[in-house]
């Protein structure tokens, strides 16, 4: 994985896995006052977020169970959590997984076309697998932002 997106996309997950390391899983569950979710709800939809860039819309296999739809999509709130909810060990084990795979898979397919342009809830066309892995890049920047304004909070 020699591309620099590819360098980026490991620098940045990296950096967030980082920021959470040494948090208990009570402390990743807790909603501090002003916040609608916690730290594991951003880490949850950062991991389905990017498997449905990278790979949903690359046309390969996502490789999440189907419930993490339910819980991290966006508009889903840990208020409404039921009781298949990942912890904290097992979203970052899929985190630090995910982008090794990114690369194995789509190393070689970053100029691809999408088979239909996909437009974000933020309003930017994407066209190629290389735009969706830069926009994953845009997304995990901000849920990060997020999850440091949490830790602070806490």
């Amino acid at each position: 994985m020699n591309n620099y997106l590819f360098k980026q996309l490991r620098f940045v997950r990296d950096s967030t896995i980082k920021q959470v390391k040494e948090m208990s899983e009570e402390e990743a569950r807790t909603v501090p006052r002003g916040f609608n979710n916690n730290i594991l709800w951003n880490l949850g939809h950062i991991l389905l977020v990017h498997e449905k860039f990278s790979f949903a819309l690359a046309n390969e296999k996502m490789e999440l169970p189907k419930h993490f739809a339910e819980v991290f999509a966006p508009g889903t709130m840990p208020e409404h959590w039921g009781t298949q909810v990942p912890g904290l060990n097992e979203i970052l084990l899929l985190l630090s997984m995910q982008i090794e795979r990114t690369g194995q898979t789509l190393e070689h397919r970053l100029e691809e076309k999408l088979e239909e342009p996909f437009v974000t809830s933020a309003g930017l066309e994407l066209l190629a697998v290389k735009e969706c892995l830069s926009f994953c890049i845009y997304h995990e920047g901000m849920h990060f932002a997020a999850i440091k304004a949490i830790k602070q909070q806490l």
